[in-house]
C-alpha cells in the first residue's frame, strides 16, 4: 500500500511540475507577472523564452533611472559591506565597483563612511555608463566617480566590489579577475543567489523588460571560491533576499550570501 501511495505522490508531483513548466512562460509575460518566473538550465534557454520586445536587458540607458533613489539608500544587507569597508579603508587607494550601476553604493555609503581621497571606479554595461556620464555631467552624480564600460585596461584595484552582480553574470568570478589583469588584495561580494542542487536560470522582471537571473549551485560556487587562491575572511546570509520562483515553488527557496575574500600571498 505504501508503495502505491508513494508512486501516486510522485506521479502527482510530476504532473504538477509539467503543468507548471508549461504555464511558466505565459505567466512570466502577463501584464502583472511575478518578479521571477520560469526555470531553465541555461542563460540561453531563459533568454530564448523572453519575447524580443522585452529582451532589452540592462544594457539600456532607459532603465538606468528605474528605482535609482531607492538604490541610493542604505539597506540592511549593505551593512556587512559597510562594516568591512570601514576596517579596510586605511589600506585602500582604489576600489572597482563591478556592476555598480550609477555609483549607487558609493552614494549610499558616503553617508556613513569617509570615501574622500579614494578612487572609486564604477564598471557597468555601455548603456548604463552612458546614462551615468550624462547624469554626472548635469551635476546629478558625484564628480569624483569614474565610470568604465569594461574591466579590461583598468588599474588593478586594492578591492573589487560586486554587490548584486553575480546573478546577472554568466561567467565565473575568475573571469572578472582575468579581465582586471591582476588580483586585488580584497574581494567583497554581496547578494550572491545560491541553491542546493543544480544551477537554475529564471526570468526577472526589470521595469518593462525581462532578464535572465542565475541562481548558482551552492556546491559549485563554493568550489569556484576555493580555487581562486583567496582566503575566506567572512561570510553572511541575507535572509530577507531568500525567495522561491512562484511558477516553480517545488525547486525550493534560494539563499542570498555575501563574502569577504583576501588574497593568499
Amino acid at each position: 500500500m505504501n508503495d502505491v501511495l508513494r508512486a501516486t505522490g510522485r506521479a502527482a508531483k510530476s504532473l504538477a511540475q509539467g503543468v507548471g513548466a508549461a504555464g511558466a512562460r505565459a505567466r512570466a509575460m502577463t501584464p502583472r507577472p511575478p518578479r521571477f518566473a520560469g526555470a531553465y538550465d541555461s542563460r540561453d534557454a531563459a533568454l530564448a523564452a523572453i519575447p524580443a520586445s522585452l529582451r532589452g536587458g540592462y544594457d539600456d540607458e532607459s532603465i538606468a533611472d528605474v528605482s535609482f533613489p531607492q538604490m541610493c539608500e542604505r539597506a540592511a544587507f549593505d551593512y556587512p559591506l559597510i562594516f568591512w569597508l570601514s576596517r579596510l579603508l586605511p589600506d585602500l587607494r582604489h576600489v572597482v565597483d563591478a556592476g555598480g550601476h550609477l555609483g549607487t553604493k558609493y552614494i549610499a555609503f558616503s553617508g556613513v563612511l569617509d570615501l574622500s581621497g579614494l578612487q572609486w571606479t564604477v564598471q557597468d554595461l555601455p548603456g548604463i555608463v552612458a546614462a551615468a556620464r550624462k547624469r554626472q555631467a548635469a551635476g546629478g552624480l558625484p564628480a569624483e566617480l569614474r565610470f568604465a564600460e569594461t574591466l579590461k585596461g583598468l588599474e588593478c584595484p586594492d578591492l573589487l566590489l560586486a554587490s548584486g552582480l553575480m546573478q546577472y553574470l554568466d561567467r565565473p568570478l575568475a573571469a572578472l579577475l582575468e579581465d582586471l589583469g591582476g588580483r586585488p588584495r580584497h574581494i567583497l561580494l554581496n547578494k550572491v543567489a545560491l541553491r542546493d542542487g543544480p544551477a537554475v536560470f529564471t526570468i526577472e522582471r526589470i521595469g518593462h523588460g525581462r532578464v535572465p537571473y542565475q541562481i548558482r549551485s551552492r556546491a559549485d560556487w563554493q568550489a569556484e571560491l576555493d580555487a581562486l587562491g583567496y582566503d575566506l575572511r567572512d561570510s553572511w546570509e541575507i535572509g530577507e533576499l531568500s525567495h522561491a520562483i512562484p511558477t516553480h515553488p517545488w525547486l525550493g527557496r534560494s539563499a542570498s550570501r555575501g563574502y569577504l575574500l583576501e588574497r593568499r600571498d
